[in-house]
């Protein structure tokens, strides 16, 4: 193919807005934010179950304590009426000693109970605390995951702004180069998943870093400056300037 030299160094151009298009892309599927974003929403759901768990522990130690508090004050309107039984005087004195007998033991009962109220409330408390600790949590993952989506948007959208400034200076490009060329340059392009031409820099082609020798040197050496050449090991269009060490 024939083509102007000139019309050839606007490819360099064309080349150089397509890397950075792809670096871009690149950008954009590797975002560090996105991953920022993930661990929050992970943490979130993780301490969203630390709350649902600590709730639930505070619900059962509240109801168990009910009952149990339930419990005492049934203990103590038993005793209540034993008392009121024995201060009757109508019981006879085999039911004064079994009445005894029941407030003893309901005595030793209501002990309990009240203990072990007591030690619902000290693990109510530690509930709480636990409660609390992962309530903060919580609000804190919150606002980390705000953060973490405000960084992501922002970095997203200075890609999107970088992408359609180089998008738009590629179209410019695009549009003085001949059509013939630009479509062996865009199907070279496809084929190596980049750029469809490279700068011949001393002697080496800048799109797969190989120096030229032998008769692949003497040919670009030797070619007409309009001619199209290309390389021979990543087949991309090799533009000569005065820095290709010719």
């Amino acid at each position: 193919m024939q083509a102007d030299h000139f019309d050839q160094q606007k490819l360099l151009a064309l080349a150089a807005e397509d890397v950075a298009l792809a670096q871009l892309a690149h950008r954009r599927r590797t975002l560090p934010e996105n991953a920022a974003v993930s661990a929050a929403e992970e943490a979130q759901r993780t301490l969203a179950a630390d709350v649902v768990r600590a709730e639930t522990e505070v619900r059962d130690l509240d109801r168990e304590q009910k009952r149990l508090e339930a419990d005492v004050d049934g203990v103590r309107a038993r005793a209540e009426r034993d008392r009121q039984r024995m201060a009757s005087g109508t019981a006879t004195p085999k039911e004064m000693t079994s009445l005894q007998q029941e407030l003893d033991s309901l005595a030793r009962r209501q002990g309990d109970l009240e203990d072990q109220v007591l030690e619902l409330m000290e693990r109510r408390e530690a509930a709480d605390e636990v409660l609390a600790t992962a309530r903060s949590g919580l609000d804190s993952a919150r606002a980390d995951q705000t953060a973490a989506e405000q960084a992501r948007d922002a970095a997203l959208a200075e890609i999107a702004s970088g992408e359609q400034a180089h998008g738009a200076t590629r179209t410019e490009v695009a549009g003085t180069v001949p059509e013939p060329l630009l479509a062996l340059y865009e199907r070279v392009a496809k084929q190596t998943g980049g750029t469809g031409a490279a700068a011949l820099h001393a002697r080496r082609c800048e799109g797969c870093r190989i120096e030229l020798y032998g008769t692949e040197l003497a040919a670009a050496r030797n070619a007409d400056p309009h001619t199209v050449i290309r390389c021979e090991n990543c087949n991309r269009i090799l533009v000569r300037t005065a820095e290709s060490g010719l």
